[in-house]
């Protein structure tokens, strides 16, 4: 069923009375929470419900472009706003695409389709800021229950003959009713609040408009009490004029209006390329994280123009998917105005577009890393989504991976580069040491950087995601091979140790009796794990699990286990740290008469403890206290 059929089947499904609705759970007390205790900075409600009117003039301009019959005699698109004093009545209206009964409910049924509870609890943690949380979770529409104790909404989608009214307070419920004498758009009604009077007043009003909607291409006009229309904003679209034109606080106010959020943005990028191809960019990388940055859609929100016509918010393929984060709009006057978003997926020219915006936000990146303070904000913003590009795009990933950075060993505070990770490797080290973990914390007490750390070798922690695929596509870099500390067999025994008298300090004395232990561990292992062996990587701990040269990387196998892909479970490798005192206790115990039963129990349990050290959940917790009680207790005995 086409989109039209749908919206004509609206009818069939009309009812004399208004229908009651609720809304999703928690609703009530998402808006209560908006209303009473979050927002300090109310006219924010008025941007929000001028952009909703001015993105369905933008939609109703391009539906007409197929379709000339769409607009009927009322093509002059534009958003009106009056007020009745007299009844405490603010009035928003459009002659844009209007809505259907279906999206009546759809729209305006839903908040944060991210997850109401989620989002909810996201508000009561914010504190400061508040205004951004609007932007940030895209409640756009519910923001007029800020300043109104009832709210009305009468609308009409152009491609339909009927028309609907909905009506709701924010109390948990809304109506939705026929409304035959609709007009297409829709005309949304703000039951005032006494103590929010204030945004009746003509002067209050224009400030808003001027402020937060002044670069709207679309005209809005303010009808103060039935008087004639005046068009505020200046309604011109702000990426077509000429950098010098343009103060940089009309670059802010026009961020503001298309990220709907009230902070600056971090970077501005303005360009206009001419030759085979025209087309004129304004691009924003966002001061902070939108909201659905790591939506599973993930889609980009630059809007696509063609000679300043809106065409599309979400075209697939005019922003790379792992620059999703930037906020604007692309004008291109090479593209057909008849264009449809099947079409473009494959146009050649949307494709070199794309190229060319791609190639001058990585210049741009580049050039902002030189402040390293400033660029430290962006990545920690936006780093694990840019890292996706090194994975997804072979042209562009050496450039991608110039600009990581990354947390090391070196120093909790401090973001390096594979540059600065390189010039400091000492002269006999050949790899780029990494290890990967859920977070920052649990990775610097791995008991896999012991050995490093004892010999001053830096590893690099990875704790995105993405870090798990693009590391095996790339391999090397600058000639030097990328090795997971938690992955293969690690020879250390080059680099000399920081600490000669140090507990690591290797006694070789007794190393026979360890080879024979480590004999006993792995036979009453068994097919529990691949290997036993001595390890290098071990200073402080006694074991430690590793994943073996050509196995998948231990967390690699938990990230896909816990977004249930399907992964073959690996056999471990257990590596026992020689030097430690309970190593060497246990090994000259090999030895002695009736202890074949300890050494059992305590080859289970080095092999519990090193699975507990990886996050990792026992096989039988029971038999685990059993051992370990047992053990204690012959401990404790010995003592007496």
């Amino acid at each position: 069923m086409s989109d039209k059929q749908k919206i004509q089947s609206d009818s069939k499904k009309q009812s004399s009375k208004p229908e009651k609705h609720k809304f999703e759970a928690e609703v009530g007390k998402l808006l209560d929470l908006m209303i009473n205790s979050l927002y300090q900075d109310k006219e924010i409600f008025l941007r929000e419900l001028i952009s909703n009117a001015s993105d369905a003039c933008d939609k109703a301009r391009y539906k007409a472009l197929t379709d000339p019959n769409l607009l009927d005699k009322d093509t002059e698109l534009n958003v009106t706003i009056t007020t009745d004093k007299a009844a405490g009545i603010l009035t928003i209206t459009d002659n844009g695409i209007g809505m259907s009964r279906e999206e009546l409910i759809d729209n305006l049924g839903t908040i944060a389709k991210s997850g109401t509870e989620s989002f909810v609890a996201n508000l009561k943690n914010q504190k400061k800021e508040e205004p951004q949380l609007i932007g940030r979770f895209g409640v756009g529409f519910y923001s007029a229950f800020m300043v109104a104790n009832k709210v009305e909404v009468i609308t009409r989608h152009a491609e339909s003959s009927e028309g609907y009214k909905w009506v709701s307070d924010g109390k948990g419920a809304f109506n939705i009713e026929p409304f035959p004498d609709a007009k297409r758009g829709a005309k949304i009604i703000l039951h005032l609040r006494k103590a929010e009077k204030e945004f009746l007043d003509p002067f209050r009003i224009k400030e808003i408009i001027k402020s937060y909607s002044d670069h709207i291409d679309i005209p809005v006009n303010f009808n103060e009490e039935g008087n004639v229309p005046e068009i505020i904003n200046k309604a011109s679209a702000i990426w077509t004029r000429s950098k010098t034109e343009i103060s940089n606080e009309s670059y802010v106010d026009f961020y503001k209006n298309i990220s709907h959020s009230t902070a600056e943005p971090w970077r501005t990028i303005h360009m206009h390329a001419e030759g085979k191809i025209e087309y004129t960019a304004l691009l924003y990388v966002p001061d902070t994280p939108p909201f659905d940055l790591f939506d599973v859609k993930r889609q980009h929100k630059v809007k696509l123009y063609v000679r300043k016509v809106f065409i599309s918010d979400d075209c697939e393929g005019l922003i790379p998917a792992w620059l999703r984060f930037l906020r604007g709009v692309v004008d291109s006057s090479d593209l057909p105005l008849n264009i449809s978003r099947e079409t473009l997926q494959h146009n050649p020219i949307l494709s070199k577009i794309k190229n060319g915006l791609t190639k001058r936000v990585l210049a741009e990146l580049k050039t902002a890393a030189k402040d390293k303070s400033a660029y430290e904000d962006f990545w920690r913003n936006f780093g694990a989504v840019l890292k996706e590009g090194i994975y997804e795009d072979p042209i562009n990933k050496d450039k991608i991976i110039e600009l990581a950075m990354f947390r090391s060993t070196l120093d909790t505070d401090v973001w390096v580069s594979l540059s600065d990770y390189i010039s400091r490797m000492p002269e006999k080290q050949s790899s780029i040491y990494y290890l990967s973990a859920e977070n920052e914390l649990t990775a610097r007490s791995s008991p896999h950087l012991e050995g490093f750390k004892a010999r001053g070798i830096e590893v690099l922690i990875m704790t995105d995601p993405v870090d798990q695929f693009w590391l095996p596509v790339v391999g090397t870099w600058n000639d030097k091979k990328f090795q997971s500390v938690t992955q293969g067999n690690m020879d250390l025994s080059e680099f000399e140790l920081q600490d000669k008298t140090s507990s690591s300090d290797i006694k070789n004395e007794s190393q026979g009796e360890v080879d024979k232990l480590i004999a006993v561990v792995k036979l009453t292992l068994g097919d529990s794990v691949k290997d036993v062996r001595s390890s290098e990587r071990l200073t402080d701990s006694p074991v430690c699990l590793i994943a073996d040269t050509g196995d998948v990387d231990i967390h690699l196998e938990r990230l896909l286990q816990i977004h249930k892909q399907p992964v073959e479970e690996q056999q471990r490798v257990l590596e026992i740290n020689p030097r430690h005192d309970m190593i060497q206790g246990l090994a000259a115990m090999v030895s002695e008469e009736g202890s074949s039963d300890i050494l059992t129990d305590a080859a289970h349990l080095l092999f519990d403890q090193a699975k507990i050290l990886e996050g990792q959940a026992l096989g039988d917790p029971v038999a685990f206290t059993r051992r370990l009680s047992s053990i204690l207790s012959i401990g404790l005995l010995k003592k007496t």
